[in-house]
């Protein structure tokens, strides 16, 4: 019964949402901010599905632009941890994200940057333009680092295009941790609680774009030991 409301609560709200949403971004369409309201949005159903989402760290998160990385477990990081979107942030997700009704559209217009991943040139074009938004218009972006969800397979290893985004756009690089997630059970009330963590941020103002492998592999330590530190404190 309880996993019945739930399913119906997630289906209207992301209709909803999504229609409404798209309705709201043709005012002001691809407004800096509007992923960071609709990510936060999303991140307010956590405790309706028994999820209690915690953060720290948030000292560390730079006062102007910066790419953001953090790991990536599965389509509930959409009410997990979309709640630590900062202000002016996009992300970079596929573009077969757009194809997706109601949610695919809400996701464009709301200025997300759209990436090929099949097209190693045009995903290379999606780079030099990421960095060119985040020196121009002093926007930040999100990337999942992964390529992929996780699904409790561990953290995956490092594609290079966030590290090359971040060194070529000459901002800091933030590592965000996120907890383990337990199996979701829409049909139990409580799922636990899912603690986020902002690493201190690196200055990649002066690396030079062949760093982006070692720089990978560095993050991927810290976002490592990290996630095993806050998963075991569940």
């Amino acid at each position: 019964m309880i996993a019945l409301f739930r399913l119906l609560l997630l289906g209207v709200f992301l209709v909803l949402v999504s229609v409404l949403g798209c309705l709201y971004c043709l005012l002001r369409p691809f407004h800096p901010d509007h992923v960071y309201r609709f990510a936060h949005l999303f991140g307010a159903l956590a405790p309706w599905l028994g999820v209690k989402v915690e953060m720290d760290g948030l000292e560390n998160v730079p006062k102007g632009p910066a790419v953001y990385i953090s790991n990536h477990q599965s389509s509930w990081d959409l009410v997990t941890a979309s709640n630590a979107v900062r202000h002016r942030t996009v992300t970079i997700g596929k573009k077969s994200l757009k194809w997706i009704p109601f949610f695919g559209q809400l996701y464009w217009l709301t200025g997300n940057i759209l990436i090929d991943r099949k097209n190693s040139a045009r995903a290379k074009g999606t780079i030099d333009e990421a960095a060119r938004r985040i020196r121009e218009e002093k926007l930040s972006v999100w990337i999942f680092p992964e390529g992929t969800r996780s699904y409790g397979r561990g953290l995956l290893p490092f594609k290079t295009g966030a590290f090359h985004t971040a060194i070529t756009a000459g901002v800091p690089l933030v590592p965000i941790a996120v907890s383990s997630l337990e199996k979701m059970s829409l049909n139990r009330w409580n799922n636990g609680t899912v603690r986020i963590r902002f690493l201190p941020p690196i200055d990649t103002s002066k690396m030079e774009r062949g760093a982006a492998r070692e720089l990978s592999l560095h993050c991927h330590g810290l976002m490592e030991k990290a996630i095993t530190e806050l998963s075991g404190q569940q």
